[in-house]
Protein backbone atom coordinates (compact mmCIF):
# COMPACT_ATOMS: atom_id res chain seq x y z
CA UNK A 1 0.00 0.00 0.00
CA UNK A 2 1.49 3.50 -0.82
CA UNK A 3 0.98 6.34 1.49
CA UNK A 4 0.27 9.81 0.02
CA UNK A 5 1.27 12.04 2.53
CA UNK A 6 -0.34 14.87 0.91
CA UNK A 7 -3.71 13.44 0.65
CA UNK A 8 -6.44 13.69 3.79
CA UNK A 9 -6.43 10.17 4.17
CA UNK A 10 -8.59 9.01 7.74
CA UNK A 11 -6.42 6.74 9.75
CA UNK A 12 -9.40 4.02 8.98
CA UNK A 13 -7.50 3.56 5.42
CA UNK A 14 -4.91 1.18 7.57
CA UNK A 15 -5.99 -1.92 9.03
CA UNK A 16 -5.04 -2.98 12.54
CA UNK A 17 -2.42 -5.17 11.59
CA UNK A 18 -0.62 -1.87 9.52
CA UNK A 19 -1.11 0.21 12.46
CA UNK A 20 0.63 -2.26 14.67
CA UNK A 21 3.72 -2.63 12.12
CA UNK A 22 4.01 0.93 11.86
CA UNK A 23 4.33 1.65 15.89
CA UNK A 24 6.29 -1.39 15.76
CA UNK A 25 9.13 0.52 13.18
CA UNK A 26 8.40 3.40 15.20
CA UNK A 27 9.29 2.28 17.85
CA UNK A 28 12.14 0.47 17.23
CA UNK A 29 13.70 3.77 15.35
CA UNK A 30 13.21 5.74 18.58
CA UNK A 31 16.29 6.93 20.43
CA UNK A 32 16.24 6.90 24.51
CA UNK A 33 16.40 10.71 26.09
CA UNK A 34 17.87 9.25 28.73
CA UNK A 35 20.98 8.55 27.04
CA UNK A 36 20.69 11.84 25.01
CA UNK A 37 20.81 13.69 27.82
CA UNK A 38 23.51 11.86 29.35
CA UNK A 39 25.16 12.26 26.47
CA UNK A 40 24.28 15.91 26.21
CA UNK A 41 26.19 16.46 29.31
CA UNK A 42 29.31 14.08 29.17
CA UNK A 43 30.32 14.39 25.89
CA UNK A 44 28.53 17.84 24.80
CA UNK A 45 31.56 19.53 23.83
CA UNK A 46 31.55 17.64 20.45
CA UNK A 47 27.98 17.62 20.43
CA UNK A 48 28.01 13.56 20.65
CA UNK A 49 23.66 13.98 21.55
CA UNK A 50 23.18 15.29 18.44
CA UNK A 51 25.36 12.80 16.17
CA UNK A 52 23.17 10.06 18.31
CA UNK A 53 19.66 11.90 17.38
CA UNK A 54 21.22 11.53 14.06
CA UNK A 55 21.44 15.22 13.41
CA UNK A 56 25.31 15.37 11.91
CA UNK A 57 24.83 18.58 9.89
CA UNK A 58 23.81 20.46 13.02
CA UNK A 59 26.51 18.42 15.26
CA UNK A 60 29.05 19.63 13.08
CA UNK A 61 27.82 23.01 13.37
CA UNK A 62 27.99 23.42 16.50
CA UNK A 63 31.14 21.86 17.20
CA UNK A 64 32.62 24.59 14.42
CA UNK A 65 31.01 27.37 16.15
CA UNK A 66 32.18 26.13 19.85
CA UNK A 67 35.68 25.79 18.42
CA UNK A 68 35.80 29.17 16.80
CA UNK A 69 33.13 31.31 18.29
CA UNK A 70 33.15 30.39 22.04
CA UNK A 71 37.08 29.55 21.58
CA UNK A 72 37.78 32.66 21.00
CA UNK A 73 35.62 34.51 23.34
CA UNK A 74 37.82 32.33 26.15
CA UNK A 75 40.78 32.88 24.55
CA UNK A 76 40.17 36.97 24.55
CA UNK A 77 39.03 36.61 28.50
CA UNK A 78 42.07 34.30 28.79
CA UNK A 79 44.18 37.49 28.65
CA UNK A 80 42.98 39.22 31.23
CA UNK A 81 42.75 36.01 33.43
CA UNK A 82 45.53 35.06 33.29
CA UNK A 83 47.63 37.26 36.06
CA UNK A 84 44.98 36.34 38.14
CA UNK A 85 45.41 32.30 37.82
CA UNK A 86 48.74 32.77 38.32
CA UNK A 87 48.02 34.67 42.03
CA UNK A 88 46.09 32.11 42.79
CA UNK A 89 48.29 29.16 41.66
CA UNK A 90 50.96 31.59 43.53
CA UNK A 91 48.27 31.67 46.75
CA UNK A 92 48.06 27.56 46.30
CA UNK A 93 51.84 27.02 46.42
CA UNK A 94 52.34 29.35 49.69
CA UNK A 95 49.47 27.54 51.38
CA UNK A 96 50.70 24.16 50.83
CA UNK A 97 54.06 24.82 51.78
CA UNK A 98 52.44 26.36 55.23
CA UNK A 99 50.53 23.26 56.11
CA UNK A 100 54.40 21.21 55.49
CA UNK A 101 56.41 23.46 57.88
CA UNK A 102 53.24 22.81 60.47
CA UNK A 103 53.04 19.32 59.86
CA UNK A 104 56.75 18.79 60.40
CA UNK A 105 57.22 20.90 62.90
CA UNK A 106 54.42 19.29 65.30
CA UNK A 107 54.92 15.73 63.76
Amino acid sequence: MIIDKTAEEPKMAFTTEDMILIEQRAANEKKSAGAAYLLWFFLGWISAHRFYLGKPVTAVLQIVSYFFLIGFVWWVLDLFLIPAIIEQKMDAARSDAAWSIRRSRYA
